[in-house]
């Protein structure tokens, strides 16, 4: 996951040249397809271990934001479109206020989501932590959750200025904080096998 395409998988263009077009020629094989600063990256099917983490938070999360009328919290598959040459990115859950929704918004999301999340897996690590973590950074993207299932733990970073700052490695009997959906209260021994 962390790498482009496998070099069996290749295609032809050079590395940093992939465009939204030539995603639309890739082939529907079950696999997820991201280009990100024109970089194509590849995801097999995810671990039992991700899914559960992902279905949890975003079971979570969604309560939280159906229950106060905040927006609309999707998972993966999605596309988000963050610049000409960063699309799609599909994260494993998306949160979009209210506001900021509109016809086009139901099939494709153009611009930065109010809160991302990523859960790690042992393919993903870079791509997360550095890829996507700068990509998401540069796009503004308000607030950037990591959920690691191996560490049990989940960083929040919230953009200021800028930049992500950390806003807390929550871990065992914690609950995560956010500024995004503030009041919100996630156990995280709730979110992993």
């Amino acid at each position: 996951m962390v790498t482009a395409i496998a070099e069996r998988e290749r295609v032809t263009l050079p590395k940093g040249t992939y465009t939204y077009e030539d995603y639309l020629q890739l082939p529907n094989d079950g696999k997820r397809y991201e280009i990100i600063e024109g970089v194509l990256y590849v995801a097999n099917a995810p671990s039992f271990q991700h899914q559960h983490t992902v279905h949890q938070l975003d079971r979570q999360i969604g309560n939280f934001v159906s229950e106060h009328t905040l927006g609309y919290v999707i998972p993966a598959p999605f596309e988000v479109h963050l610049s000409p040459t960063s699309r799609p990115i599909q994260p494993d859950i998306t949160f979009i206020r209210t506001e900021r929704i509109s016809a086009h918004s139901l099939q494709i999301f153009e611009g930065a989501p109010d809160l991302i999340v990523e859960v790690l897996s042992p393919e993903s690590i870079r791509r997360d932590r550095v890829i996507k973590f700068t990509a998401y950074e540069a796009a503004g993207v308000t607030e950037y959750w990591i959920a690691n299932p191996n560490a049990r733990t989940v960083e929040v970073y919230i953009l200021a200025q800028g930049e992500y700052a950390s806003l807390g490695e929550f871990k065992q009997t914690e609950t995560i904080q956010s500024q995004v959906l503030a009041g919100i209260e996630i156990a995280i021994n709730s979110l992993f096998a």
